[in-house]
């Protein structure tokens, strides 16, 4: 990193260094010569002194490239974020490139497989996602001998640490694994690249620079033998395997299904990633996937059909490797004795109605009147198109058999009624034979595409089905809130597309899996849940792995890990036998793990912020309230102790000053201890207010009245409106408010200024302003300055509890209260109180005026 930063210092970029450890290696060291270093910002940690990276100086400094060092570290306490990645990402928002570091033990996905390896739990750890979005990532790569000797020779660590290391973490065996882990982990960001370029440029051919296998899976018996086959090649070159099932438009047989679905457990057992692909054009859906997933072998069984057939219809395998180009195209032929044997499959082959057949005679004898009635014997032509309107007919409604019985109908029928001789199967005109096989080869092919159709519609039903319920699950699982409310709008979701109820099994505190869902499990099936949380992989029913379970479980996992595990319970038993099922099923199961980690991150977003925001309450409590404290006491212990040294020599006079400032700082001490118990209050919600009808002039004299020692050297003045109503309040909590507000604009305005208090009717109540001309309220503390510990200056007085104590009051009336700033400078506090009604009419002798009225020292 240093060099690269050298080099780029050589070319004239504005190049700092952040921060940068060097262990006391000398090499390091030598390389930060030169180069700008930004100082460290010094913290104080339980009597300790640390050296962190000044992130306020870098965003002053503003460099094109800054180098941040071991970019895992985790920030002392105190520090603006908690881990230095987040300090990088705030210098990549303020535009600043960065050059970091950082071992590959300290990636977040691989700490499972390094304390595997290593049996050390690394506790630093950086997310994925934020190197993912890394603009360019080198790999330094070492040897494990050459770096054993470099840490022997203290070019990694200090001698005392380099023996500790290499006889813990850093042993060989544990750089061998983790040499292989760095490098995997930058072949897959480098094969991504690879991908994201073919795919941004339109490049379909496949680039041969890693081996992958696809396997094609058949309901043939041989498939299961193909698999093994392919499994064998993909492991010789160290290559990854993909299974492909090419669904056919005319669907499977019962037991073809059972046998589709046994290979491609097979498959996945043999560690493939399989994939059931629809289409019309078969070759065209298996290339196109090949190209998606840049495949460079494709293993394909031998054919085993006549030639007749191929005759008649282009072989796949030819057309495969006809269309292959780059690829590479193995042929396999299974094994003639399959070693495994499928059980009869759970149902057979719905068989056709004889209702059907019934009614395929029915429609040909209907169209044969209706011909005879209507076109006669002379209209050939016309006759021929109203047997094949009613073969069509046929085969839309009844399928592909029934058509076949039609089709062999109309020509029987179009000889024995439509041709001479009549009513008889003779043909005296052999033209008419050639008729016949033509009427009867279309209406065979029209047969054959209405089946092909209805099939077609049936799959893209059904495909849409499971589109609509996999959108109506994100949907409600969007809209829940909490995961009770997710659990049951999964339980809805999955009663309907797979009839059947499901459990979803959560840790609790402890770490015990609890259950909630549409079923209670026993005791037995808890313990299934429980190995598949353990082990992440699926159990139950249906599978090799405790298949005797009444419920089929798949574990829950999201990006963090894993979040839970979901018990489904089919009325089916073999429901999930079909992989298109079972792959809907996963899905689902990954739909909801999302959900359950969104929903878990939001409760754990809301935990912290509770616990940030209590903290820092906390520190600003004892910040405000121990100065606050400590400054009166001292006055009065310093007073009391005068009075005490001085008996003899005081005057009268300076004993009187003396106690005057003992009680003063008493008073100033009891105004603490108030706010604080009145803003206890009403955090907790017990302050009652005693509404009565009050009169605004006797509140605001009440409160100045006792705000005469501090308002000795202020001009104050007041400007009642005459004709006021009375207002429903609580009169001495209203006039805290004003005292607050009083005793804030005397505190925070030079002396000399004027305090003005002003009251206005309103509409719904009485508006009452309190202004000053000081310094004015910041434009980004106005919408702030209502909260605890808040205060306008800093260094001045009080603890910030006076302006949240007046909001908490006025809003308990049912008022507002806000601040703005006055043209000319300062600040004006103005809140409401509602009136709810007419007010009483109270009777005077003298209407006095209440404006103008100055209070002048």
């Amino acid at each position: 990193m240093l060099e690269a930063a050298r080099a780029d210092r050589s070319e004239g970029k504005d190049v700092v260094v952040g921060i940068v450890e060097t262990h006391g290696r000398y090499d390091t060291a030598s390389l930060v010569l030169g180069l700008e270093v930004l100082p460290r910002r010094k913290i104080e940690y339980r009597g300790v002194t640390l050296d962190e990276f000044d992130l306020e100086a870098a965003l002053a400094r503003r460099p094109a490239i800054i180098l941040v060092d071991e970019l895992a570290h985790s920030n002392a306490d105190g520090s603006r974020h908690v881990k230095r990645y987040q300090d990088v990402e705030e210098l990549l928002e303020a535009g600043i490139d960065v050059y970091t570091s950082l071992n590959v033990q300290h990636l977040d996905s691989l700490n499972d497989v390094v304390a595997q390896v290593t049996s050390i739990r690394v506790s630093e750890t950086v997310p994925d996602a934020f190197i993912e979005k890394a603009d360019e990532v080198r790999l330094i790569d070492l040897p494990p001998d050459e770096l054993l000797v470099r840490l022997r020779d203290g070019k990694v660590y200090l001698a005392a640490q380099a023996a500790h290391a290499s006889e813990h973490f850093f042993r060989k065996g544990n750089l061998i694994a983790l040499r292989e882990l760095a490098l995997r982990c930058t072949a897959e960001r480098v094969d991504a690249q690879m991908h994201a370029y073919r795919k941004e440029h339109g490049i379909e051919r496949p680039w041969a620079t890693t081996e992958r296998v696809l396997v094609c899976v058949s309901p043939s018996p041989h498939s299961a033998a193909l698999i093994r086959a392919a499994k064998r090649l993909a492991s010789s070159l160290h290559a990854p395997l993909f299974a492909a099932f090419l669904e056919r438009a005319n669907g499977l047989s019962a037991d073809e299904q059972e046998r589709v679905n046994h290979n491609l457990r097979l498959a996945e057992q043999c560690g493939a990633d399989a994939t059931t692909l629809m289409g019309d054009d078969q070759v065209a859906q298996l290339l196109a996937f090949a190209k998606s997933r840049n495949i460079t072998k494709i293993v394909i069984g031998k054919a085993v059909h006549s030639r007749w057939r191929a005759l008649l219809k282009p072989d796949f395998l030819d057309e495969v490797v006809r269309k292959s180009g780059d690829i590479d195209i193995y042929v396999i032929k299974g094994d003639e004795h399959p070693s495994v044997t499928l059980a009869a499959p759970r149902e057979s082959k719905p068989r056709l109605s004889a209702q059907a057949f019934f009614a395929s005679i029915a429609a040909i004898a209907i169209a044969t009147a209706v011909a005879t009635a209507f076109f006669g014997r002379k209209q050939l032509p016309d006759v021929v198109m109203l047997y094949l309107l009613a073969i069509v007919l046929v085969a839309m409604r009844f399928g592909f058999g029934p058509s076949m019985l039609a089709a062999v109908l109309s020509v029987v029928s179009f000889d024995f009624f439509f041709i001479e001789p009549y009513f008889s199967f003779a043909v005296a005109d052999f033209r008419h034979v050639l008729t016949f096989c033509v009427m009867f080869f279309v209406a065979a092919l029209i047969s054959s595409l209405t089946e092909r159709i209805r099939r077609q519609a049936a799959a893209a039903s059904g495909r849409e089905k499971r589109a609509a319920s996999l959108f109506a699950l994100s949907r409600d699982l969007a809209s829940a809130k909490g995961v009770n409310e997710l659990v049951t709008a999964a339980s809805n979701q999955m009663r309907d597309v797979f009839d059947c109820a499901i459990a979803v099994f959560l840790p609790d505190a402890s770490g015990a899996l609890r259950a909630s869902g549409s079923f209670v499990p026993s005791e037995k099936e808890t313990g299934v849940a429980e190995w598949v949380w353990l082990r992440e992989r699926i159990a139950g029913l249906g599978t090799e792995t405790l298949p005797a379970a009444e419920a089929l479980y798949v574990p829950l996992r999201a990006a963090s890990g894993r979040v839970g595990v979901l018990g489904v319970l089919p009325r089916d038993r073999g429901r999930f036998q079909e992989l298109a099922i079972r792959q809907l099923l996963e899905t689902f199961a990954n739909q909801i793990a999302l959900a359950i980690e969104r929903s878990l991150l939001v409760e754990t977003t809301k935990r912290t912020q509770v616990q940030v925001e209590t903290e820092q309450l906390r520190n600003s409590l004892l910040s405000s309230v121990s100065h606050d404290l400590r400054t009166p006491l001292a006055v009065v212990k310093g007073a009391g102790s005068a009075l005490i040294d001085g008996n003899d020599t005081l005057g009268p006079l300076e004993r009187l000053e003396y106690a005057e400032s003992i009680v003063n700082e008493a008073d100033r001490l009891n105004r603490l201890v108030r706010n604080l118990l009145d803003m206890t209050r009403l955090d907790a919600g017990v302050m009652q207010v005693s509404k009565e009808w009050q009169s605004i002039e006797e509140i605001v004299g009440t409160a100045l009245s006792r705000l005469d020692d501090r308002l000795r050297h202020r001009r104050v003045i007041t400007e009642l409106a005459p004709d006021l109503a009375l207002i429903p309040c609580d009169a001495l909590l209203i006039e805290q408010v004003l005292i607050n507000l009083i005793e804030n604009a005397a505190r925070y305005t030079p002396e000399g200024t004027a305090i003005e208090i002003y009251a206005r009717p309103q509409v719904d109540g009485v508006e009452i302003e309190v202004a000053d001309r000081g310094p004015g309220i910041a434009a980004d503390l106005s919408d702030r300055i209502f909260e605890k510990f808040k205060r306008g200056r800093e260094g001045q007085g009080g603890i910030g509890l006076g302006l949240a104590i007046c909001q908490g009051i006025v809003s308990a009336h049912g008022g507002r209260i806000g601040v703005q700033s006055r043209e000319g400078g300062g600040a004006s506090f103005r809140f409401t109180i509602p009136t709810h009604g007419a007010s009483p009419t109270v009777n005077t002798i003298d209407d006095v005026p209440a404006s103008s009225v100055q209070r002048v020292p």
